[in-house]
């Protein structure tokens, strides 16, 4: 007779089948939700006129608005922080939570601009699209199941790279162009790769909250280079 041995808090490539497939559920179920709510924030935040305020004081000069992103990635390294905490249920939510609501105020100002210079229909273009990339990306990690880990190093050069560029970018003001749109889309579509790998090999079967963080994390960093790249195409 076969032994039941509880797997819970094992990586899920360790997990039982049965324990596995309930992870990578409540892994997606939490990034639908992720998007839910962070669709409903920026209607919500839009319908109150807070878009055009944000613009105006986010995007009103360089200066501002490196403020604002050094503001993001310190709001997010702690809400990432806690997504991954072990202590308490309610501490890996406001993680989830908190940076769900940084990256709607990321975007108000921006969703703000297209919708009145170029309507609707750019965003939701764009909002297909990254849907149709990040089912596609997904699609291959869980058909292959490769596992893609070694592209952490690669990603996180990358990023700093990425940043450094953002950084001269905003302090010299030059314009960071089509080309640095489509780049990045790439590495959000890498850090997608790499992610969704991690929820099949690296991610414990109770780090499913931390798990749909990271994934919303791809999909929102996508979004916002391909509504650039949209936009500057209208």
């Amino acid at each position: 007779m076969e032994t039941y041995t509880n797997t819970f808090g094992r990586t899920a490539a360790e997990a039982l089948p049965a324990e596995r497939a309930a992870f990578i559920r409540k892994t997606y179920i939490h990034l639908a939700g992720a998007i839910a709510v962070f669709i409903l924030i920026e209607a919500f935040l839009l319908n109150l006129g807070l878009g055009e305020i944000a613009a105006r004081t986010m995007m009103g000069s360089s200066f501002s608005w490196f403020i604002v992103l050094a503001a993001f990635i310190g709001i997010s390294t702690v809400a990432n922080s806690w997504a991954i905490s072990q202590t308490s249920k309610s501490k890996q939510y406001l993680g989830l939570g908190v940076f769900i609501l940084a990256w709607s105020v990321m975007f108000l100002p921006l969703l703000f601009i297209i919708n009145r210079f170029a309507g609707t229909g750019v965003i939701m273009q764009a909002g297909v699209v990254t849907l149709g990339l990040f089912l596609g990306i997904t699609a291959v990690v869980f058909l292959t199941r490769s596992d893609f880990s070694f592209l952490g190093p690669i990603l996180s050069i990358a990023g700093f790279v990425s940043l450094g560029y953002i950084a001269i970018g905003l302090i010299f003001g030059f314009s960071f162009g089509s080309f640095f749109a489509f780049a990045m889309v790439a590495f959000a579509g890498g850090s997608i790769l790499y992610q969704t790998s991690n929820v099949l090999h690296q991610y414990r079967t109770d780090q499913h909250v931390a798990a749909s963080l990271s994934l919303f994390s791809g999909i929102a960093l996508m979004f916002w280079y391909i509504l650039q790249i949209f936009y500057s195409r209208r």
